[in-house]
C-alpha cells in the first residue's frame, strides 16, 4: 500500500509536469502566431515587370544562324509579354559583317530592342563609329535588322578626317560607309593657298 507521504510526492510531480506542460504550450502557441510565410505582392500587370534580368551582360546575337552582333550592357532586362529587351544603364554594341569582322560599333546611354520588328533603339549620347574612323553623334538612332539599315530623324553631327557634317535626318547602310544626311550643313576647311584665287 502507498504511503500518504509517497502521494503526497506523485501529486507534487504532477502538478509541476502539468505547470510546466502548459507553460511550454503557451510559449510554442505565442511563437507560432508571428512566423507565418511572408509572400509578395501578387504580380497583376506582367507588362510591367521583367521576365529575366542580367546584370553584367556580354553576349553575341545571331540573327538566320549568322553572328550580327556583340552586346554589353550593365543590366539587361527581357520583357516577354511586350516581345521587348531594355538595356537602360548603358550598352555598347559591334555590327558584324558575314566574316564576323567589325563593320561598326555604337553606344548609348539607353538601348531598347523590339524582338518582333527586329529594330534596335539608341538613345541618349548615341556615338558610333565606322571603320573609315568617322564618328557620329546623335541623340536617338534605330538599326533596322532585317533591312540591314540605320537611321535617325533626329539632329546628327558627323566628323570625318578633314570636316564635320551636322544636319537633321539621316540613314546608313549597317556598316555606315554609305549615309546621307537630310537636311544638312557643314564645315570644310579652307586651304589659305585658295583663299587668294580670284572667282
Amino acid at each position: 500500500m502507498v504511503s500518504p507521504a509517497s502521494l503526497k510526492t506523485v501529486h507534487k510531480t504532477l502538478n509541476r509536469t502539468a505547470i510546466l506542460v502548459t507553460v511550454v504550450l503557451f510559449n510554442v502557441c505565442l511563437s507560432c502566431r508571428g512566423s507565418g510565410k511572408q509572400y509578395g505582392e501578387a504580380v497583376v500587370n506582367r507588362d510591367s515587370s521583367s521576365f529575366v534580368t542580367t546584370y553584367g551582360a556580354d553576349m553575341l546575337i545571331s540573327e538566320d544562324g549568322v553572328v550580327r552582333y556583340h552586346v554589353i550592357a550593365e543590366e539587361w532586362m527581357i520583357f516577354d509579354k511586350l516581345n521587348v529587351w531594355n538595356l537602360n544603364k548603358g550598352v555598347y554594341l559591334e555590327i558584324f559583317d558575314s566574316l564576323m569582322q567589325v563593320e561598326s560599333t555604337l553606344r548609348a546611354d539607353t538601348a531598347i530592342y523590339f524582338k518582333r520588328r527586329g529594330v534596335w533603339q539608341l538613345k541618349s549620347n548615341v556615338h558610333a563609329e565606322n571603320v573609315e574612323d568617322e564618328q557620329f553623334d546623335t541623340p536617338e538612332l534605330f538599326i533596322n535588322n532585317s533591312a540591314h539599315r540605320i537611321y535617325s530623324d533626329s539632329v546628327i553631327t558627323i566628323k570625318q578626317t578633314d570636316r564635320m557634317l551636322t544636319g537633321t535626318g539621316f540613314e546608313s547602310n549597317s556598316n555606315m560607309t554609305e549615309y546621307y544626311i537630310k537636311h544638312t550643313s557643314g564645315v570644310f576647311p579652307v586651304n589659305d593657298s585658295d583663299s587668294t584665287k580670284q572667282y
